[in-house]
């Protein structure tokens, strides 16, 4: 596969991480947008991330995702749901 391939990837995040995951992401030059949203059983607050992103940066930005979620004890508690998606056309004006 083209490593220059582009991905969406939507990350859904608790508001609890929003903030340390976002900076995390801007410190390493991924471009995000930030859409406000609710949802799971107990309707807590979250937030969807957008990121277009080539196929070789996948893996970083979702290792970037991962380590910046705030430790549980909760094991029932999911702090990040990512779905990565195939892009098949992009294009910025």
């Amino acid at each position: 596969m083209s490593s220059n391939k582009m991905k969406m990837l939507l990350a859904i995040v608790r508001d609890a991480d929003l903030d340390k995951i976002l900076n995390a992401l801007l410190e390493e030059s991924f471009r995000v947008t930030r859409i406000a949203s609710s949802g799971g059983f107990f309707r807590r607050g979250n937030a969807t991330l957008m990121l277009g992103v080539t196929e070789k940066r996948v893996d970083q930005a979702l290792h970037i995702i991962q380590e910046n979620c705030a430790p549980s004890l909760d094991l029932a508690v999911k702090h990040a749901t990512v779905f990565v998606l195939d892009v098949d056309r992009f294009e910025q004006f």
